[in-house]
């Protein structure tokens, strides 16, 4: 018998990966220790193992893998042979339509580019440290850290007019967090800081004097009592972010953000379904708000179709840079993101993605 993590390693499969299929139905383990709950797996499973990793890194759908395991252990390879070639057909088919898509889209985007203006790269200004700080934080969770996106690799910081707005997001979750200024009077100017050097500037806003903000071209600069942080600014655009926050009216619920934090990491989780190669599967926390205007959270076997499922480490996040006692989760559709707000702060959020429920 092989111990779960004697099988991961064996197999290409992660700890979390032979879980999730466990919980799934598709490799569940010969033994099961009644007490402990460890799982062992016989060495007649590691060929399986090593096939459901293949499968899984050639982006194979759940329902087909199901097919191809109990295929394979069968005397009849037909059905094997033909899930496998459609699929094949499937990936060949996805990968010249995605071509010619983005064929199109770089011949748009530089025509676009051509008729850009290249906007302002200077400005000074003043903001509160304390604000400063606060903005900062409510948004650091968010930036990702996908070096193959490297745009979103750092903290935009957005000013316009009397407004600094700081903004973070990793494709599935947005932060957005505002804070006064003063002493900029002239155009919009957008610029990104890097993460490490929005890390360092935060560093430095531990009082309650002033801060001093200055962009240069591509130097960006941040003056406090205790002393100066600098660096160069990421040379990538930011995506318009104005329009991924529009979201149509839901229905709120105010929480208590410490309570509902408990009862978030003791409530129950699903799996989510690995959909892409090298994905490991996470545990999702499934939302709705009930009639007595609170927000539940739902066990596996409740169907409502209001429910919302959101990355549960994410919620955890998020819940922890809302920065005050009370917020207030607002849903839309199940397709729609969550918003987290303070009852006191429209301009400051976080917005996060929902993820598909698979029954």
């Amino acid at each position: 018998m092989r111990s779960i993590g004697e099988m991961g390693r064996d197999s290409g499969l992660g700890v979390s990966a032979l879980r999730f299929y466990d919980r799934t139905g598709v490799l569940v383990p010969a033994r099961v220790d009644p007490v402990s709950g460890y799982r062992w797996y016989s060495q007649a499973q590691l060929a399986e193992a090593r096939l459901l990793a293949r499968l899984r890194r050639a982006g194979m759908s759940l329902a087909d893998i199901r097919l191809v395991l109990a295929g394979w252990s069968g005397a009849d390879r037909n059905l094997v042979n033909e899930l496998l070639q459609a699929h094949l057909r499937r990936l060949e088919r996805d990968l010249a339509d995605a071509r010619a898509e983005f064929s199109t889209l770089q011949e748009q985007l530089a025509r676009r580019e051509n008729a850009l203006t290249t906007q302002p790269t200077t400005a000074r200004l003043t903001a509160s440290a304390a604000e400063l700080a606060a903005a900062l934080d409510a948004v650091r969770f968010a930036v990702s850290a996908d070096p193959e996106l490297p745009m979103l690799g750092g903290v935009l910081f957005d000013v316009e007019g009397e407004a600094l707005r700081v903004v973070a997001t990793d494709r599935y979750r947005m932060a957005v967090a505002y804070a006064g200024v003063r002493g900029h009077d002239g155009p919009a100017v957008r610029v990104i800081v890097p993460a490490p050097l929005a890390d360092a500037m935060r560093a430095l806003l531990t009082g309650e004097e002033s801060a001093r903000l200055a962009v240069d071209g591509d130097r960006v600069t941040l003056e406090t009592g205790d002393g100066q942080a600098a660096g160069r600014r990421l040379d990538h655009d930011f995506p318009d972010y104005r329009r991924l926050v529009r979201l149509p009216a839901g229905r709120r619920a105010v929480v208590d953000a410490a309570d509902f934090r408990k009862t978030v990491e003791d409530g129950p989780v699903r799996a989510s379904e690995v959909r892409h190669q090298d994905e490991e599967p996470y545990d999702l926390t499934v939302l709705r708000v009930v009639d007595d205007g609170t927000v539940a959270v739902c066990a596996d076997g409740d169907d409502d179709p209001d429910q919302v499922a959101v990355n549960r480490a994410f919620l955890l996040d998020a819940l922890a840079a809302g920065g005050r006692e009370r917020l207030i989760l607002e849903f839309g559709v199940p397709t729609a993101p969550v918003a987290i707000r303070r009852p006191d702060d429209e301009e400051s959020f976080s917005l996060l993605m929902p993820v598909r429920l698979d029954h």
